[in-house]
């Protein structure tokens, strides 16, 4: 079975970068090769590498390393798997938004120098997409509840309100310190932006996170239900080596003394 991480992509070899350590991280937990395809931006795509898969004959499965069920999700993705011929192709749910990403995104917030009391911007890169949108506010929703306030949304590319123009207004509207939650995978342009909104905080992008790693993994363990945990695995490889041994020495001692 393959293992593909199917991300956007960046033009920064940072963002790159990032997708690949995530992938390695990924590969690690589940002791097996995770591969990396991008959407968008360059290449491989992912119907170039499942057209790869599909020449070897092995079943495939696909996380979509996306916090939203936008375009690319509903859209491309399947438009890619369609194209690669490839019979035998799962692919698992988005990202997000789920209490997982949401508790992330909190977490790389505290990371960040967040206090109580801040003022918080979820920034996303945007989208036209209603279905992506109204996940975008479910996170935003979630987060208000894990920092105690009201969170807002901005936008890096495509939508209202920007970031620079969620930021201004939050000073305007009378806030100390105002703190943006990066809501993307990677660096890239649009984490640069964050960066230039005139926030006094910005997080670190998710990628930058264990916790995701961890959750790209569950992703694939439910998707191909026989991927079991490193751990796990060796747990079991231990228990069989002590069945097979039988009982440990001094255990058949106790057992004559009693």
């Amino acid at each position: 079975m393959d293992l593909i991480l199917a991300a956007h992509g960046t033009r920064r070899p940072g963002g790159v970068a990032m997708i690949g350590d995530l992938a390695a991280r990924v590969s690690a937990l589940l002791d097996r090769p995770v591969q990396v395809a991008f959407v968008d931006v360059l290449g491989p795509s992912p119907s170039e590498v499942l057209s790869q898969v599909a020449a070897g004959g092995r079943p495939a499965v696909v996380v979509p390393a996306f916090l939203s069920r936008g375009y690319h999700v509903r859209t491309d993705l399947p438009a890619h798997v369609a194209a690669s011929g490839h019979p035998h192709i799962t692919v698992a749910p988005a990202l997000g938004p789920s209490g997982e990403i949401a508790r992330i995104v909190a977490d790389q917030l505290t990371k960040s120098g967040w206090r109580l009391g801040d003022s918080v911007i979820l920034a996303a890169a945007g989208t036209t997409d209603g279905q992506a949108r109204a996940d975008l506010h479910v996170t935003a929703t979630t987060l208000s509840a894990m920092v105690g306030t009201r969170v807002q949304l901005g936008f890096a590319a495509t939508g209202d309100p920007s970031v620079d123009a969620a930021v201004a207004a939050a000073r305007r509207g009378g806030a100390r310190r105002v703190v943006v939650a990066s809501y993307l995978l990677a660096d890239g342009l649009f984490q640069q932006r964050l960066l230039a909104s005139g926030a006094d905080l910005v997080s670190q992008p998710l990628g930058t996170h264990p916790g995701l790693a961890r959750l790209v993994a569950n992703r694939f363990r439910r998707a191909a239900p026989g991927l079991v945990p490193v751990a796990a695995r060796h747990a079991s490889r231990r228990t069989s080596l002590l069945l097979a041994q039988g009982p440990h020495p001094k255990g058949r001692a106790e057992a004559r003394d009693a």
